[in-house]
């Protein structure tokens, strides 16, 4: 059991000058409100089951507990999923000491660019690169979930 303390933001392009490591994942959720979730992802050729509970306040904390299963059980339960499922590139960027994973959504949620950022405390200070945009933490359509059910594309 952990609790994940995690911002977002939107990017611009200019974050792919800063680093070039990706790596392909493909989630989908088997039950899901925007408060208690259950994800099965596939990063690369690895398999994953997370369990997510519900949030703070801030938007900046909540319940996450994960864990690695066979790629193949992982396929299957793709299958079960609901609504759409997200597929996205992820670059990990390390900008002044600290690791921002920043997804470069493809399918329906193409154009979108979000990083994340976790954090050791909400009150962690850390240095912000130049390519980020706004902060999203915290606003609900940004989250994975509500994208598989409401993709960026279709916000236009």
């Amino acid at each position: 059991m952990a609790i994940e303390i995690e911002r977002k933001f939107l990017v611009s392009h200019d974050f792919k000058k800063s680093g070039n490591r990706r790596k392909k994942i493909i989630q989908g959720y088997l039950t899901g409100d925007i408060q208690n979730t259950v994800r099965v992802r596939i990063i690369d050729n690895k398999g994953f089951i997370t369990v997510k509970g519900p949030g703070n306040k801030s938007g900046l904390s909540r319940f996450e507990w994960e864990h690695e299963i066979p790629f193949s059980e992982a396929e299957e339960l793709l299958l079960l999923c609901q609504f759409g499922q997200i597929e996205k590139w992820r670059y990990e960027i390390v900008y002044s000491g600290k690791t921002f994973e920043v997804d470069e959504f493809l399918g329906e949620n193409e154009g979108l660019l979000i990083a994340e950022l976790e954090l050791l405390s909400e009150n962690e200070v850390f240095e912000l690169p130049e390519w980020i945009l706004e902060e999203v933490t915290g606003d609900p359509k940004y989250y994975n979930l509500m994208l598989s059910r409401h993709p960026y594309k279709a916000w236009r």
